[in-house]
């Protein structure tokens, strides 16, 4: 046990920090319908880390994170610009697109390094358990900040992602609102992924908001049992992990789709 506390404290903690902001985000996501818009992100945030590792530079380095970040930017602009009073093309068909390209030209760029498959490997599943206290703290003040933020505004966000009709006839910059929401996603996303990789960060976003909105109406208490399902399963995951000798990000991940599951079924079998 001591052991567990001893190497899982700061993996843990930094999964509380992801829980808090993510479980946020994901409840607009939902309400948007742009379920993969955090995949696509957090790919493209990944592509961005790729071509620093073949352009020379440390995966460590400053260098590295605004190259990502620059990446994420612009697809957070791609989205917010093919949102339309009328959708033709859904926008989820866009963003599942620009993952699949992005995914593809990861693999093509880093297929030029000698550890290619390892990078691969890594963008996916992350290596949370190696989390350093100045990578964990740069995410929770990157989470901070976007999370004041949101607060700030968060009648138009809101207002924007739960009835976006409404919010043309008031009057919004809906592209311009669209594209704040998408680039501070997208900055939560690129420092997140080289810790807690693309599935992880996908399964912070979408699992907790999921599992609360089965359960809750209001979005105060969806928030409230989101953090609370995404911080038990981070626990619960990471002790699977360490005691059954399992990747820790791939540990949680199918912990959140164990949890997710008998929720659902709980859900339904109470209707029934």
């Amino acid at each position: 046990m001591i052991g567990f506390i001893h190497i899982m404290t700061l993996p843990f903690l930094a999964c509380l920090v992801l829980t808090g902001i993510f479980t946020y985000l994901g409840l607009h996501v939902i309400e948007r319908g742009v379920i993969f818009v955090d995949l696509a992100l957090a790919q493209i945030a990944a592509l961005g880390l790729s071509f620093s590792l073949v352009l020379g530079l440390s995966v460590e380095s400053g260098y590295s994170y605004w190259v990502s970040l620059g990446f994420a930017m612009l697809a957070a602009t791609i989205f917010s610009f093919t949102r339309f009073k009328k959708q033709r093309i859904p926008q989820e068909v866009i963003i599942g697109i620009t993952y699949v390209i992005s995914a593809a030209l990861m693999i093509l760029v880093l297929s030029r390094s000698g550890e290619g498959d390892e990078h691969i490997k890594e963008a996916l599943v992350g290596n949370i358990l190696l989390v350093s206290p100045q990578e964990a703290l740069r995410v929770f003040m990157v989470s901070l900040a976007v999370g004041a933020f949101h607060f700030i505004f968060r009648k138009n966000f809101f207002l924007i992602s739960q009835d976006p009709h409404e919010a043309f006839k008031q009057g919004l910059n809906v592209r311009l609102w669209d594209f704040l929401f998408y680039a501070s996603l997208g900055l939560v996303v690129t420092s997140a992924v080289k810790l807690a990789g693309v599935l992880l960060v996908f399964s912070f976003l979408i699992v907790p908001a999921t599992c609360a909105i089965i359960f809750a109406h209001s979005i105060k208490t969806r928030l409230m049992l989101g953090w609370v399902i995404g911080s038990f399963v981070s626990l619960l995951g990471m002790a699977a992990s360490y005691y059954l000798d399992f990747p820790t990000g791939a540990s949680v991940v199918c912990v959140f789709g164990v949890v997710l599951v008998l929720l659902a079924s709980t859900k339904a079998f109470i209707r029934h």
